[in-house]
C-alpha cells in the first residue's frame, strides 16, 4: 500500500459547521430561504461555487460567492478546531513514506484557507479538488487523476470519506474504501455502496494498520 487519499470536510477537518454556517447565510441572504443541515446536504457533490450556481434562484450569483467565502473565513477558528489525532495521523503516515493526498469536492479557495488555519498547508502529495475535475463525486474522476499524479496503482492506493458519494467514487476506482465516522459531524451514517471497512475512530485506523489489516 503506497498512498492514502482523503476526503476533507467531515474526514480530515470537522469544517461541516462552518460550510452550513456560510451556506445558510448566502441563502438567507440572496433568496431570502432559511435552510436546514440536511437541505444543504443534499445540495453537496459540485464545489460551492457550484452549489450556489446550481441553487440559489437569485441571478447575483458572483456576489453570492464571494458572500459565501466572507462569511466561511469569518468564522472559521471559532467553528473548527485543529485536530490533533488527525494530524499525528498524516505525520506518521509520511514517516512511513506513504504518500498522502486529497480528493474533495471543496473549491480550492476554502480548501486554501482551511489547510492554513489548521496548520496542514504543504502536508500532501497531491490535491483534488472540485475545481480540478469535470464530473464531482461520485464521479471517480478526481480521484483517478489524484492517483496518476502520484504514480500509484488503484491496487496500492486506499480512499478515505465520510460521505455516501465518497465510498460509491472509491468503489468506482475500484481503490480499497474506508468509510469514517472519527469526527464529531461527518455526512453519512449509511451507505448506500459497501465500503471494505467502516472506522468509528483515529486509534482505530491505527491499530488495523498495526495488525496487518491494511
Amino acid at each position: 500500500m503506497k498512498a492514502i487519499i482523503f476526503d476533507f470536510d467531515g474526514t480530515l477537518a470537522n469544517t461541516l459547521p462552518i460550510c452550513f454556517y456560510a451556506f445558510q447565510h448566502v441563502f438567507k441572504v440572496f433568496d431570502n430561504k432559511d435552510l436546514t443541515s440536511k437541505e444543504i446536504k443534499e445540495m453537496f457533490g459540485p464545489s460551492e461555487t457550484g452549489i450556489i450556481r446550481n441553487n440559489l434562484s437569485n441571478i447575483n450569483k458572483e456576489d453570492a460567492i464571494e458572500y459565501y467565502y466572507e462569511k466561511y473565513s469569518e468564522l472559521h477558528n471559532d467553528l473548527v478546531e485543529s485536530n490533533p489525532e488527525i494530524l499525528d495521523l498524516l505525520k506518521s503516515l509520511k514517516e512511513k513514506d506513504i504518500k498522502i493526498g486529497i480528493f474533495t469536492g471543496k473549491a480550492k479557495r476554502s480548501l486554501d484557507i482551511s489547510l492554513k488555519a489548521l496548520n496542514m498547508v504543504g502536508m500532501f502529495d497531491v490535491i483534488i479538488t472540485g475545481d480540478d475535475v469535470i464530473n464531482p463525486k461520485p464521479d471517480p474522476e478526481g480521484l483517478l487523476k489524484a492517483l496518476s499524479i502520484i504514480e500509484v496503482k488503484n491496487s496500492e492506493a486506499i480512499y478515505i470519506g465520510d460521505s455516501d458519494a465518497d465510498i460509491v467514487a472509491g468503489v468506482k476506482a475500484n481503490v480499497f474504501t474506508i468509510g469514517v465516522q472519527w469526527l464529531p459531524e461527518y455526512q453519512t451514517s449509511t451507505f448506500s455502496e459497501e465500503p471494505n471497512l467502516i472506522i468509528k475512530s483515529v486509534k482505530e485506523f491505527k491499530s488495523s494498520f498495526k495488525v496487518g489489516i491494511l
